[in-house]
């Protein structure tokens, strides 16, 4: 078994990125500058927000957090989208889901200008995902994609199972497995809970992505032997033997599955940093296509 280091990736694509912006700072031009929009107080929103800011210092980038109360009506946020998609010094910009239940989040995505959708989630940025147009291609199923280009992972011909079928992750990714490109040229099953058979056709797949967000879901006897498994899920559950409260858990169930593994990440620096990266990469093609 060898674990996916999403953290020492990440680095590396961090580290190319603020390449990029030496010599863009050098040419005498601003950097890219990546806003992010967070609405209340959840903890672990703030936690991810904190995170994106960091990553912004690092490679050289300017960063705006935006902070809104929990209070914040739809039309108040709609508006404040509507000043960052006519501020031309911010390229691109995220809205930190979830939002507070008085919000649509459909409503909030379809505002946001695609020029400037670094997340990825805007209907003409999905469409063009599925088209194969260039695009932004969600955070999430681009560092997995990452992850496997860099660890040279072989998906042509295989069976690639995605548990979860949501439109941040599991939809994404399962296109972009199955196009013709490297890593891709996969045959995608696209499973969810309704799924009859569900363990047999797990334990079927060369590759198992898991985002179906239920803690420990994925149990050995769902993974076949030398498979690769990535675990995107992380839910916070208590822990008081912890200095903060609470560890995170994943889909899948590490100690069970890993030996089965010929390659898994870990719910801690697996996934995680790897999203923060591909909003990096994002965030700079959204500042070289102006």
């Amino acid at each position: 078994m060898q674990l996916l280091d999403g953290t020492a990736c990440s680095q590396q694509i961090r580290q190319e990125i603020a390449l990029e912006v030496e010599a863009i700072v050098a040419a005498g031009k601003r950097p890219p500058h990546l806003a992010a929009v967070l609405v209340g107080d959840d903890g672990a929103s703030q936690n991810y927000v904190g995170m994106k800011v960091r990553d912004c210092e690092e490679v050289g980038f300017g960063s705006t957090t935006v902070r809104m109360k929990a209070s914040t009506t739809e039309a108040e946020l709609l508006a404040k989208i509507d000043e960052l998609n006519s501020n031309d010094a911010i390229d691109g910009f995220i809205v930190q889901l979830p939002l507070p239940s008085q919000i649509n989040e459909n409503n909030v995505i379809l505002a946001i200008d695609p020029k400037k959708d670094v997340d990825g989630f805007c209907p003409e940025n999905v469409g063009n995902l599925s088209l194969g147009l260039p695009t932004f291609v969600s955070a999430t199923p681009n560092g997995i994609m990452e992850l496997l280009r860099r660890y040279e992972i072989e998906t042509e011909g295989k069976h690639c199972v995605v548990l979860g079928r949501s439109n941040i992750v599991g939809t994404p990714i399962a296109v972009l497995m199955s196009r013709n490109t490297n890593p891709g040229n996969a045959t995608v099953t696209l499973a969810h809970s309704r799924t009859k058979n569900l363990k047999a056709l797990c334990a079927s797949a060369d590759i198992l992505i898991v985002a179906i967000g239920r803690t420990e879901f994925v149990t050995a006897d769902m993974v076949k032997d030398g498979a690769v498994v990535i675990d995107v899920g992380q839910t916070r559950v208590p822990d008081n033997t912890r200095k903060s409260g609470f560890r995170n858990v994943g889909d899948v169930d590490f100690e069970q599955v890993k030996d089965k593994c010929s390659y898994i990440t870990f719910v801690t620096g697996g996934v995680g940093p790897m999203t923060r990266a591909s909003l990096l990469q994002n965030t700079l093609k959204a500042y070289q296509r102006r």
